[in-house]
């Protein structure tokens, strides 16, 4: 199970055994959140019944079933709608992340760009907006959305150029945005997000499947809310640029659309209440809970005291990083929240303000802030990773930090404050074979950090 990880984490040595365990317990937490597996759970056939969630659809009444949507995690969610409904799929496209594909049958898999959007991105999504012209009540639309798909499901509003909307995502990546704020700004530069796939779909029903990477899961935030009524307004994407100090970084075209939104110039995104949502069914189908809930189990089973500590953990990765670590010191110290040998879980999303300019993720920036407070800490262990096994621009889902990592950099002449400083976590780890690489999981429900006093 652990095989996944590589073997060069496992090597021989007093912090082996300890290792094992935290990389079974992530193992068991990314199986949770299998996107195939999490759509099976919620869909079956039985003649013409499709049972979906709560819901049940007769389609026998329906000419056609498109199948359409994005995200990192949203090819095996479109393998097991291909297994369920079959030939009853008329057609389908997905855009997913360069390497997420899958072999599919009937849905057209399109590769694309993430976290930057590419014209492949652009092309698919407005082959999806041809698939989707004409529908009406006769036909039945599955929008299959997962992390990523504010990216993968780029399709700007007239004026705006794919150039302006990359260079508005690095200048937010860049300015510390966090993903609620992000999504608030590309809802309102965009034709399919804040409501606009549904829009597109109108009358006909809408099933959408959401894998969600959102802190807490708000509906509207997952992949910007596709299918979802927008709760964020002109305004509020405006004061995230203006508040950011970006209304002079980013380009003119975005600037302006904002204002005159703001100003009332420009139709808001649809809204709670719009009758074009009566006929849309958005339905989670797997979470960042459910991912630590088994690492929970997994972790208690292995013989670890443990507990959730949260799944709406947000903020800067580095001063993050210091508060686990001062909870590590306290299982370690005194036992509390609880005692060793112990197992702390949390989930959410990190960011990280780029000041370097060197190569990382949140997951290895939070590793490596953790490994400089918990330097000399006996049994001391930060494991932190991105659950779609993609973390910031690398190959790697995250990194391990323990009590020895400050020395063992120190003995390689590696010096961990200035990495810290150029943002270069990502070389600072490989130097010490403490990266964790899984390569592509198909799935994305935020991150997972395990704290360990062992």
């Amino acid at each position: 199970m652990v095989e996944r990880f590589g073997k060069e984490l496992l090597r021989e040595g007093p912090s082996k055994e300890r290792r094992e365990k935290a990389l079974r317990i992530l193992a068991r937490a990314l199986e949770a959140v299998d996107p195939y597996n999490a759509v099976k759970a919620q869909m079956s056939l039985e003649g013409d019944l499709l049972r979906v969630g709560g819901r049940t659809y007769d389609l026998a009444q329906y000419r056609r079933i498109l199948v359409v949507g994005g995200g990192k995690a949203s090819a095996p969610m479109a393998q097991a709608v291909e297994e369920v409904l079959g030939e009853r799929i008329t057609g389908g496209l997905i855009n997913v992340k360069y390497g997420y594909g899958a072999p599919m049958r009937i849905i057209e898999i399109n590769e694309a760009g993430h976290p930057i959007p590419d014209e492949r991105g652009v092309a698919g999504a407005r082959r999806m907006v041809e698939m989707l012209r004409g529908a009406d009540e006769r036909d039945l639309v599955l929008c299959l959305i997962s992390g990523g798909g504010s990216a993968l499901l780029v399709l700007p509003s007239e004026g705006i150029t794919l150039a302006d909307k990359r260079a508005l995502t690095d200048a937010l990546l860049r300015s510390g945005a966090t993903i609620n704020e992000m999504n608030a700004v590309r809802k309102h530069i965009s034709q399919l997000k804040g409501g606009g796939l549904a829009r597109l779909a109108y009358p006909a029903p809408v099933i959408s499947l959401m894998l969600s990477d959102v802190v807490g899961n708000p509906l509207d935030v997952i992949a910007s809310g596709p299918t979802v009524p927008d709760t964020a307004t002109f305004q509020d994407a405006y004061q995230v640029v203006a508040g950011r100090g970006l209304l002079e970084k980013i380009p003119a075209p975005i600037a302006e659309r904002l204002r005159k939104g703001k100003e009332g110039l420009i139709p808001e995104t649809p809204k709670e209440g719009d009758p074009l949502f009566a006929r849309t069914y958005n339905l989670v189908v797997g979470s960042n809970e459910v991912a630590a809930e088994a690492a929970l189990a997994e972790a208690r089973r292995l013989g670890l005291n443990s507990l959730i500590l949260s799944t709406f953990v947000e903020g800067e990765a580095r001063e993050v990083a210091k508060a686990f670590a001062g909870i590590v010191k306290g299982m370690a110290r005194f036992g509390y929240p609880v005692a060793r040998p112990g197992c702390i879980v949390v989930g959410g999303e990190t960011t990280v303000t780029v000041r370097g300019m060197g190569r990382g993720g949140r997951n290895q920036e939070l590793a490596l802030a953790a490994a400089l407070a918990l330097e000399g800490v006996p049994g001391a262990m930060v494991v932190a990773c991105g659950t779609d096994g993609s973390d910031g621009p690398t190959d790697a889902a995250g990194a391990i930090a323990e009590g020895d990592t400050i020395g063992r950099a120190r003995a390689l002449g590696l010096d961990p404050r200035e990495h810290l400083a150029n943002n270069d976590s990502y070389h600072f780890f490989q130097a010490l074979g403490d990266l964790i690489i899984t390569g592509p999981t198909n799935t994305n429900v935020n991150d997972l950090t395990l704290l360990f006093a062992l």
